[in-house]
């Protein structure tokens, strides 16, 4: 008997475009739902009570909103034509002149971007809003003492692109119609993950060989210098023979540990769902020299390795994907800078079980050295309901509630699972700024 089975990613992949279409066809549609319910009501009115009853009051009230309507529709119309030339012709302006653009999350910043106000168009406006890169609210303000209307943005996570992408409104002071509109302009944004109160964070440094010259084993180890007696499963061949023939113990001789803290420290972004509180820190820990004074940096989507705060910044904004996700990437990291010298490796990576869980475990088997996981979130949950009502009112504008946040029970899970695998966890609190040991212990 055949069986037919659905593919889980096919059908999400058919309902969001499907979705995507619908949205499109809704943004050409010259009416708003008030206009829509608004016609059909008059033409009802119209049928029944004006040509039905011969009402004439009725009728003519009809007549006129259905004028004022259709008078609306056509300002609408026009003005939309008149307008979106403005905007290609005003954006064409800044693409020679238009510089690179830094952000920060959280914050509001001005992109340079203005229009002239419709002053002498009747009973229409225009407002417009960044659609990409996501997460970004818009808010338009006029100039004071002209009638430009200018951008202002405050983005709520982290992003790198070339392309912003607004969807213009031109729309009648009534609600009934409007004429919108998608505008593409090539400009450099830059933004990156909000701190909030992370300030300091332990120094984190790598284990390396004395000499600076690490085994290729992966073992820092110095010469067999090291002496304590034998025990059960040590090699026959690290006995002192000698001693034994003189004084019938057994001795062995040990390779003595070269180490000390290197200034060569690796250190990894994982990309993820909910990934911005970690790139939070891992921006700290670039800035504020928690990696030390010689490090390698990298992020999921970055190709190369960075040695610099500015290319490092770089890659922890373009670690978040706005068009498909990224692949795992430590694992070519570590083959281009430190899979021949077992380097200590720290990684940086949301305080969430996801599929990067998996993938870190793999890599801790296959490359030698030492791992160390920086784990973070934006506040740990108990294991409480909340209501309705305190979720309404503690919720931050412009961000959905529960994103970053992790449930204490399922980060003591996640800190059992990784502990044996790393050499040592750090877990990080960016709306308190506080550290916690693999127990939850602060720091």
């Amino acid at each position: 008997m055949n069986q037919s089975s659905t593919n889980p990613g096919a059908t999400r992949n058919i309902l969001s475009a499907l979705s995507s279409l619908i949205v499109r066809l809704r943004e050409h549609f010259p009416l708003t739902l008030q206009g829509v319910m608004t016609l059909a009501l008059m033409l009802l009115a119209l049928q029944v009570f004006g040509y039905g009853s011969m009402d004439l009051v009725v009728f003519a009230l009809t007549i006129c909103a259905i004028a004022i309507l259709l008078f609306s529709l056509f300002c609408v119309i026009f003005g939309g034509l008149f307008q979106q030339l403005r905007v290609r012709r005003r954006i064409s302006e800044l693409q020679g002149s238009s510089k690179p653009v830094k952000l920060e999350a959280g914050f509001p910043n001005e992109t340079a971007f203005s229009l002239p106000d419709l002053g002498f168009f009747p009973l229409i406006r225009i407002s417009w809003r960044v659609i990409y890169p996501d997460f970004i609210e818009t808010r338009i303000s006029n100039e004071p003492g002209s009638n430009l209307l200018v951008e202002e943005i405050i983005p709520h996570r982290r992003c790198k692109t070339t392309r912003i992408v607004r969807l213009f409104t031109v729309s009648d002071v009534l609600g009934f119609c409007r004429y919108s509109w998608r505008q593409s302009q090539n400009a450099q944004l830059l933004v990156l993950p909000q701190c909030n109160t992370i300030r300091a964070l332990p120094l984190l440094r790598s284990l390396t060989a004395e000499d600076g010259i690490p085994s290729p084993t992966g073992n820092p180890e110095g010469d067999r210098m090291e002496i304590r007696p034998y025990v059960p499963g040590d090699s026959v061949r690290n006995i002192m023979w000698k001693t034994y023939a003189r004084n019938r113990q057994l001795n062995v001789r040990l390779a003595e540990k070269s180490v000390y803290h290197s200034n060569r420290t690796m250190a990894y972004l994982l990309s993820g769902t909910n990934d911005e509180a970690a790139a939070a820190v891992a921006r700290v820990a670039v800035e504020s020299g928690a990696l030390g004074e010689d490090w390698s940096f990298s992020a999921d989507g970055c190709e190369t390795a960075c040695e610099d705060i500015s290319t490092a910044l770089d890659a922890i904004a373009a670690s978040r994907a706005l068009d498909e996700p990224f692949s795992y990437g430590l694992d070519n990291f570590l083959k281009q800078t430190a899979a021949q010298t077992g380097t200590h490796c720290i990684v940086f990576a949301a305080a969430e079980s996801d599929t990067w869980v998996q993938n870190l475990k793999h890599t801790v088997n296959t490359f030698h050295g030492q791992f160390s996981l920086v784990l973070a979130t934006d506040g740990v949950e108990n294991d409480i309901s909340v209501k309705y009502w305190q979720k309404l009112i503690f919720m931050q504008p412009g961000v959905k509630e529960g994103i970053g946040k992790s449930g204490k029970s399922e980060l003591e899970l996640l800190l059992r699972d990784l502990h044996q695998s790393v050499e040592s966890t750090l877990v990080v609190d960016r709306k308190t700024g506080v550290s916690f040991d693999h127990t939850l212990r602060k720091v």
